[in-house]
């Protein structure tokens, strides 16, 4: 059957989005580019490497759950774009995630510590250093990174995008370069000693102090308890999630060394491969609150346009990435182009194919229990984003001559 104009129009249209959105992962190499030139900060401490992609992670799954919940509320219609006055609800979501993100600091410190002291005999000292730098870092990227959430979504919806598919990946790309910039600063701070790891120290003391604010003076609203509750199982999940990936990229660094070529494209790839995931599993979150799928895996084939334009917009911009990284060290390296090219698209080709299925799974499965499929579907599929693709990656790496 051919395709109306309207139909066809629509389809261009959701992919020129989907493409806006994620060529904003082209900043995802100026997050590479800043670990390629800080790799010898990965070195001052066993637990360094292994955190890094944490904090990308937990830090991306909070960054979903502020979006993903912004995207659905312009959608409805409880929260407005209103930056001065907005409604109870946006106060009360804002406070969630800043308590979130304290809780998630201390949850990522005590899991990689207790893996680390099975790994390479992590001790106290070594959990006290993570939970300052880790506290730091997280508190640091919330200053960053609210406002921008915040703007790209009510400015996305007054300006007639779907924030659904412009929020997260953009914000996202920009989370990963703040928080790069966070974690290498505040590591050279905190073991420089002396002035740097007083700041450190203060920053981390100015966040305690604002979220057990924020915690205390939102105890008793229903929608604030409710979000933290709900979120708290999925931050659980995610941190062990989250350090399987940090264990992989040891992994990696230790089977291919310092390639800078990978490590200039890695935060791009979990990036986008995110996104995807955001785009597929919050245009299906919102079609659930608006009755337009049921809430089956059946219905997944009423779903299959934004799956094959958020997609094909993916595997564009791995094109992209290739082209970049090969153009930056392909002299200084002597990489082999079919080689490199082959194992960043079989990255993609394996880890997209996975992603579409969890997200599209975990949002009915969450909404036929009743619960905000918004509360688990993008932080639970940034955090395994992060970890299948850098499986994906490491397949790529060790089966691609």
């Amino acid at each position: 059957m051919e395709a109306s104009p309207e139909r066809v129009f629509k389809v261009l249209r959701e992919f020129a989005q989907s493409m806006l959105s994620l060529s904003f992962n082209l900043g995802g190499l100026l997050a590479g580019t800043v670990l390629t030139l800080n790799l010898e900060v990965l070195s001052v401490s066993p637990w360094a490497v292994v955190l890094f992609p944490c904090i990308l992670s937990i830090r991306g799954a909070i960054g979903g759950l502020f979006s993903g919940r912004l995207s659905t509320a312009l959608h409805l219609g409880t929260i407005n774009t209103s930056y001065t006055k907005n409604t109870r609800s946006f106060y009360q979501l804002f406070s969630s995630v800043v308590v979130l993100a304290l809780l998630g600091s201390i949850l990522m410190s005590s899991v990689t510590v207790l893996l680390g002291a099975f790994l390479w005999n992590a001790t106290l000292k070594d959990f006290l250093e993570m939970l300052v730098v880790t506290v730091g870092t997280m508190g640091l990227s919330l200053v960053f990174l609210s406002p921008v959430t915040v703007g790209v979504s009510f400015l996305a919806f007054k300006h007639g995008f779907n924030p659904d598919v412009v929020t997260y990946p953009v914000t996202s790309t920009a989370a990963d370069i703040v928080v790069t910039l966070c974690y290498v600063s505040l590591l050279k701070g905190f073991f420089s000693g002396g002035f740097g790891g007083y700041v450190v120290g203060l920053i981390d003391v100015i966040f305690l102090v604002t979220a057990l604010y924020l915690a205390l003076n939102n105890r008793n609203a229903d929608e604030f308890v409710k979000t933290v509750r709900e979120f708290l199982l999925t931050l659980i999940i995610v941190t062990f999630i989250v350090n399987v990936t940090g264990l992989l990229l040891r992994e990696i660094r230790e089977s291919v060394g310092d390639r800078p070529e990978i490590y200039m494209v890695y935060p791009a790839l979990i990036d986008t491969i995110g996104d995807v995931g955001s785009i597929v599993g919050s245009t299906a979150t919102t079609k659930l609150f608006m009755g337009t799928i049921r809430p089956s895996l059946s219905s997944m084939r009423n779903h299959l346009t934004e799956v094959s334009i958020s997609w094909t917009a993916s595997i564009v911009m791995f094109t992209i990435y290739f082209a970049s990284a090969f153009a930056a060290y392909g002299a200084e390296v002597q990489i082999n182009p079919s080689s490199f090219l082959g194992e960043v698209l079989a990255t993609n080709l394996i880890a997209v194919s996975f992603m579409v299925v969890l997200v599209y799974f975990v949002a009915v499965l969450t909404f036929k229990k009743a619960w905000d499929p918004d509360n688990f579907v993008i932080p639970i599929e940034s955090s395994i984003a992060d970890a299948v693709t850098t499986v994906s990656l490491l397949i790529a790496l060790l089966t691609i001559p």
